[in-house]
C-alpha cells in the first residue's frame, strides 16, 4: 500500500546510499506540489534526493494544510527555509476566487495561527455578501436549516433549484442534506 511504498523507499535511502545516489543524480530538479501536507517519511525521501543538488521547489499554503490526521506535518514547509538558507520564497497573495468578505473572514482566522508565514491575502473581487453563520447542534438539524434557507431564499428570488450548491468538506457530510 501507500504507506510501504513511502516507507521502503526512505528505508532503501538510509540503507543503500549506493542506491540513493544513482536517484540523486537521475532527478536534478526537485518540485513538490502542496509541500504543506507531506509527513516526515516525504519530508525524509524529498531531503536525501535533493541533497546532492539542491535544486528543489516547493509550492503550498501554511494556512491550507488539512491532512494531519494522515501524518502531515505543517512544519515541513514552516522548516524549508531553515532546510534551504539559499531558497527564495515567492508569497501569492492575490486571491482571484473569493469576495472581500469571504477573503477577509479568512485572514482573520488565519492570524490565530501560533505558526505561519506572515502574509497579506487581498482581492481585486467585489466585496460581496456578508457571511451568514447558522449554529446547529447535529448534522441533521444542520441539513433542516441549510435546506430551510435554500427554500426560502428560492421563494423570494424565484431561482430554480439549479441555482443553488452546497459545499462540504468530506463525503460523509452530504448524508444530512440529502435526507
Amino acid at each position: 500500500d501507500f504507506d510501504d511504498l513511502l516507507m521502503n523507499t526512505d528505508k532503501l535511502f538510509r540503507q543503500h546510499p549506493d542506491i540513493l545516489l544513482k536517484y540523486q543524480h537521475k532527478f536534478k530538479y526537485i518540485m513538490v506540489d502542496e509541500y504543506q501536507d507531506t509527513n516526515i517519511c516525504q519530508y525524509s525521501i524529498i531531503k536525501r534526493l535533493a541533497a546532492a543538488h539542491e535544486n528543489i521547489c516547493v509550492v503550498g499554503d501554511d494556512a491550507q494544510s488539512i491532512y494531519s490526521f494522515r501524518g502531515a506535518t505543517i512544519q515541513n514547509i514552516l522548516n524549508f527555509q531553515r532546510d534551504y538558507t539559499d531558497a527564495a520564497v515567492y508569497k501569492l497573495e492575490q486571491n482571484y476566487r473569493s469576495t472581500q468578505v469571504i477573503v477577509g473572514a479568512a485572514g482573520h482566522v488565519i492570524a490565530k495561527n501560533k505558526d505561519q508565514f506572515e502574509k497579506k491575502v487581498w482581492t481585486s473581487n467585489d466585496e460581496g455578501e456578508k457571511i451568514k453563520i447558522i449554529r446547529a447542534v447535529t448534522d441533521n438539524e444542520e441539513g433542516k436549516l441549510i435546506a430551510r434557507n435554500i427554500f426560502e431564499e428560492r421563494m423570494q428570488s424565484q431561482e430554480a433549484y439549479s441555482s443553488f450548491v452546497i459545499l462540504y468538506r468530506t463525503n460523509f457530510q452530504s448524508r444530512s442534506f440529502e435526507e
